[in-house]
């Protein structure tokens, strides 16, 4: 249970109930323990689940961990159905929960709003505003009810769920358009380093360029990820079992790591190593290891573009047999690769590289700004080191005269000093 409700809200946040009502129908599958290498059984306790990515996922990962210790939500949540969880009727519930509970989530609460506080206290400091309303600022984060602070509330689970599911669906389109960035960002350091060369090095380095591109394009061909020919592949090379006794069934078993009856989003991108490693070696200078994971990213999004069929982000085993039925399993598209692609168009270069030139200009503004702080500063230091050294001369002068019988120079015996300003 634990596992179950750990992945699904850490993966999609909604799909416990899918996620426990499949497994309770589903049906054992035996395994030839005598065909397979090197298997070892895996305790899932000693799992941990992957970090979702998400500014806010050591809260996420510690109000699921007290959650799941009541007995009155497991159940309520396991007779919830999806649109319950979304919709928020489920948070409800939070109401009924043992005060034991209550008091850890609003202890949680109070760290987690803390840290949001020192966030934005560490912000403002490095931008040197003065007076800023932490408590208005707290708004910008919509994964707690921030005009209650000390308590966790059914607000508080509704906004938890709905925030990490709307930033979970959008972070793989964040992550594609970082690649984005990334690529057109090569390119530009590219085309600034070679304007620094004459002509002579400048082909050169472009004809390096164009051999390098086509080296990494000469790589063997990769497989349909999800394809019939592509799981066989993991079958053997990686499973070291025979690819005459191919079987979908026991394939999944197999590959759901921590069993709970899915196979997660980390457990498909492993599937798609062998095939990587057909396109990809750290010890080419040609291959970008960057460029790789984002390949790994688009077979994942694609196998579950056709596996997935409830697009809950978990393919279930039932899901994973009806896919091995259809056409594409057995007879796929050929597969197009990252380097067959094109990333940007020449106008989103320029619009790219346009705005890098803003953001150096402002860059050089600020530095600038910096500069004339730091000579104003050493000015004032230098004023001061030189005041201090007239005070140093004068108590020596005064000491001078004490020893010598001269009283001190004003009328009425005062010192006379006029400091430089």
């Amino acid at each position: 249970m634990k596992m179950r409700w750990r992945t699904i809200l850490l993966q999609y946040c909604i799909l416990l109930v899918t996620c426990l009502l499949t497994a309770l129908q589903a049906v054992p599958i035996d395994i030839d323990k005598t065909k397979v290498q090197n298997i070892h059984p895996v305790e899932s306790a000693k799992i941990e689940p992957p970090d979702t990515g998400l500014y806010y996922d050591e809260y996420l990962k510690q109000v699921i961990d007290v959650l799941e210790t009541d007995q009155h939500f497991r159940e309520k949540l396991q007779k919830a159905d999806v649109e319950e969880i979304k919709s928020g009727r489920l948070s409800k519930e939070l109401d009924f929960v043992s005060h034991h509970v209550r008091t850890k989530l609003d202890e949680l609460k109070r760290q987690e709003v803390g840290r949001l506080r020192i966030l934005i206290k560490a912000k403002s400091d490095a931008f040197q505003d003065i007076g800023m309303d932490h408590q208005a600022l707290l708004k910008q984060f919509d994964h707690l009810n921030h005009l209650n602070p000390d308590k966790f509330e059914s607000t508080d689970l509704d906004m938890l769920i709905k925030a990490a599911t709307s930033d979970l669906e959008d972070y793989d389109k964040t992550r594609h358009e970082e690649f984005k960035k990334y690529e057109m960002m090569k390119e530009h350091e590219r085309r600034e380093y070679l304007k620094t060369l004459n002509e002579e090095k400048r082909k050169e380095e472009e004809s390096k360029f164009e051999e390098m591109k086509k080296k990494h394009e000469n790589h063997p061909k990769v497989n349909h990820p999800g394809s019939k020919d592509q799981l066989k592949e993991v079958w053997e090379e990686t499973d070291g079992l025979d690819p005459d006794d191919f079987d979908p069934k026991t394939f999944f078993k197999l590959h759901d790591v921590n069993s709970d009856g899915f196979l997660d989003e980390q457990e498909l991108e492993a599937l798609f190593t062998k095939e990587l490693e057909k396109v990809y070696d750290p010890k080419n200078e040609e291959d970008d290891m960057i460029e790789m994971e984002e390949e790994r990213l688009r077979m994942r999004e694609h196998v579950m573009s056709e596996v997935d069929t409830n697009k809950d982000r978990l393919v279930t085993l039932e899901e994973f047999l009806r896919a091995t039925e259809k056409k594409e399993f057995l007879e796929p598209d050929s597969w197009e690769t990252l380097d067959q692609q094109q990333f940007f168009t020449e106008e989103e270069l320029k619009e790219y590289e346009n705005i890098i030139a803003l953001q150096e200009s402002e860059l050089k503004k600020r530095a600038d700004e910096l500069q004339k702080q730091k000579e104003e500063l050493q000015r004032q230091h230098d004023q001061l080191e030189a005041q201090k050294l007239e005070y140093h001369q004068v108590i020596q002068q005064m000491e001078q005269k004490k020893l010598q019988g001269i009283p001190p120079s004003g009328p009425t015996g005062e010192l006379k000093f006029e400091p430089h300003i």
